[in-house]
C-alpha cells in the first residue's frame, strides 16, 4: 500500500527539476500524476517516464498548460478530472526567473515572473478548490523559496515567492473548514537546470557555482529535487492533516548563518 494509493496529483512545471522530482516520489507512493507544463509534448514525455507509467491502464497524464492564463488552467484541471477520475493533490511548482538589478529590470521581467509564480498559483488553486470543497478533501502545496527573504537581482522573484507565503497562510484559514490543507516549501539552493542556467548567467561553471552554495550552508552540500520531494510527500499526506498554513524551509540550514 502506497501513501498516495487512489490519489490523483496535479503538479505544475513538472516536466523537469523539482516538479519532476516530486512527481517521481508521488508516483512511487501510488499516485496517478498529471504533469502540467507549458509544452504538452514535453509534459507527456515526462509523464511517460514516471514510475507506473507502463501499467495496463493509463496511470499518468501529460497536459500542456499556461498557468498564467485562466482559460488554459480551467481546461487543464477539468481534463485531469475527466481522464484520471478525480483530483486530490495540487502542487503549484511552475516557475521562471528573469533576474536583474532593479534599475535594469523591465516591466515585462516583473510581469512574467509574477504572472507564472503568483497568478499561476492563484488560478490553479481556484480551479482545484472547487473539487476539493465538494469532496471535503484536498492537499495544496505551494513552492516558495529562500529568496522570499530577499536576494540581490531578484526583486520580482523575491516578491512573488513571499507573496506565495501570504497566499498559503490565507488558504489555510479559508479552506481548513472544508478538509483542505495548504502548506508551502521554501527550498534553498537545489541543483536543477534552472540553477545551472543561473551559473551560466553569472559566468561561473556549474560545479563551481554548486560548491559556492554548498559552502554557504551548515550541511555543506547543495539540495537535490529528492530533498524537496521528501518534504512534499509528508505535507501532502494524511499524516500532515493537522498541519496547514505553514512554510517549511528546506535549505540545509542556510538561514541559520
Amino acid at each position: 500500500m502506497g501513501r498516495f494509493d487512489g490519489r490523483v496529483a496535479v503538479i505544475t512545471g513538472a516536466a523537469r527539476g523539482i516538479g519532476f522530482g516530486i512527481a517521481q516520489r508521488f508516483a512511487e507512493e501510488g499516485a496517478r500524476i498529471a504533469v502540467l507544463d507549458l509544452d504538452e509534448a514535453t509534459a507527456k514525455k515526462s509523464a511517460s517516464a514516471l514510475p507506473g507509467a507502463d501499467r495496463p491502464r493509463t496511470s499518468h497524464l501529460g497536459v500542456g498548460c499556461d498557468v498564467s492564463d485562466a482559460a488554459s488552467v480551467d481546461a487543464a484541471v477539468e481534463r485531469v478530472v475527466a481522464e484520471l477520475g478525480g483530483l486530490h493533490i495540487l502542487v503549484n511548482n511552475a516557475g521562471i526567473t528573469r533576474d536583474n538589478l532593479l534599475f535594469k529590470m523591465t516591466e515585462d521581467d516583473w510581469d512574467q515572473v509574477i504572472g507564472v509564480h503568483l497568478r499561476g498559483a492563484f488560478l490553479m488553486t481556484r480551479a482545484a478548490q472547487k473539487h476539493f470543497v465538494a469532496q471535503k478533501y484536498g492537499k495544496i502545496l505551494n513552492l516558495s523559496s529562500t529568496s522570499a527573504l530577499g536576494n540581490r537581482g531578484q526583486a520580482n522573484y523575491s516578491a512573488a515567492k513571499m507573496g506565495i507565503q501570504g497566499f498559503t497562510r490565507t488558504l489555510g484559514i479559508e479552506l481548513g473548514p472544508f478538509g483542505i490543507n495548504a502548506n508551502a516549501i521554501a527550498p534553498g539552493f537545489i541543483a536543477t537546470e534552472m540553477t545551472d542556467a543561473t551559473a551560466e548567467r553569472l559566468g561561473l561553471g556549474v560545479e563551481e557555482f554548486r560548491k559556492l552554495n554548498a559552502d554557504a550552508n551548515p550541511v555543506r552540500r547543495v539540495g537535490e529535487p529528492a530533498d524537496i520531494a521528501a518534504a512534499a510527500a509528508f505535507l501532502c499526506s494524511d499524516e500532515a492533516s493537522y498541519v496547514t498554513g505553514q512554510v517549511l524551509y528546506v535549505d540545509g540550514g542556510a538561514r541559520l548563518d
